[in-house]
């Protein structure tokens, strides 16, 4: 299937990669000269001119940082690709921009899938993403041979912006896994349990979740190499806390992980992978 893919970055790349080795007839494009150049050694066909590409392909797909990005590109689905194709959007995003952008594509008859993503970078690249998506169950069916070409789950979820929904959802949960591990970690070093005892615990108990455990290999080492950073989970929450306002729901252990997040990157954390807020902890309670 021919097919566009607009921002290539951690996320977006190897999820192209995954389209066009399962032989679909694909382009890239992306505003950062960088990510072009390096999809490019990576084999992939990189074009200058996105709108151009855009108006002679059946699907469109775009991993965007946030909700400007996304409607600057609604504008330039709208203005460009034929009636009839599909944008599939992997973004995380507000449920009120997505809303917005739906609206835009689907008055000049572009079929919108919101279809977002739970996993990293190297979930990405194992081709291992959980996939949420939301739309005209139609397009979704037509495009879910593309989908499995990023991960071996994909769940359907409703017409509308319920795929935006789980996504937060599913990141309130990780983040909170986080300022979980921040408290339960800081109370064991503060009482003189070894650092490397309580994760060799921790990953054998009741509570060793996949994050849990995905996160141990790392943090055993003190290694904070980011897989989502601060900065990203910030704004992750930033929607979620939204949310909650918009739908009335009281997330008062959300808003105080908030503000763990906005104190490990007053610490200097902001680059660092989002369990930092461990070391925010750990720094307020005097732990070296």
């Amino acid at each position: 299937m021919k097919t566009h893919f607009i921002g290539i970055g951690k996320m977006g790349l190897p999820m192209a990669q995954h389209l066009a080795a399962a032989g679909h007839d694909l382009t890239v494009s992306d505003l950062d000269v960088n990510r072009c150049k390096q999809a490019k050694a990576q084999g992939l066909k990189v074009v200058l001119d996105g709108e151009k590409a855009m108006s002679t392909v059946a699907v469109v797909f775009s991993s965007l940082p946030n909700d400007a990005a996304l409607l600057s590109v609604a504008e330039r689905v709208a203005r460009h690709v034929h009636s009839g194709c599909i944008w599939v959007d992997t973004s995380t995003v507000s449920m009120h921009a997505s809303a917005e952008a739906a609206v835009r594509v689907q008055a000049v008859g572009v079929e919108y899938l919101r279809c977002t993503v739970s996993g990293n970078n190297h979930m990405a690249e194992a081709a291992q993403l959980t996939m949420m998506a939301s739309g005209q169950r139609l397009v979704f069916d037509e495009v879910q041979p593309l989908l499995k070409c990023f991960g071996p789950h994909i769940f359907y979820l409703g017409e509308a912006e319920q795929a935006r929904l789980m996504k937060l959802v599913v990141n309130l949960m990780i983040a909170q896994t986080s300022a979980m591990l921040a408290e339960g970690l800081t109370l064991g070093q503060k009482g003189g349990l070894q650092w490397r005892d309580m994760w060799q615990v921790l990953t054998a108990s009741a509570v060793a979740s996949p994050i849990l455990k995905a996160k141990a290999q790392q943090l055993v080492e003190h290694d904070y190499t980011p897989t989502f950073t601060c900065e990203q989970m910030l704004k992750d929450l930033q929607l979620i806390m939204a949310a909650g306002t918009a739908f009335q729901a009281p997330l008062n252990q959300t808003a105080q992980t908030y503000q763990l997040m906005l104190a490990a990157m007053a610490q200097g954390h902001a680059e660092q992978d989002y369990a930092s807020i461990i070391r925010a902890v750990q720094h307020s309670a005097g732990v070296s």
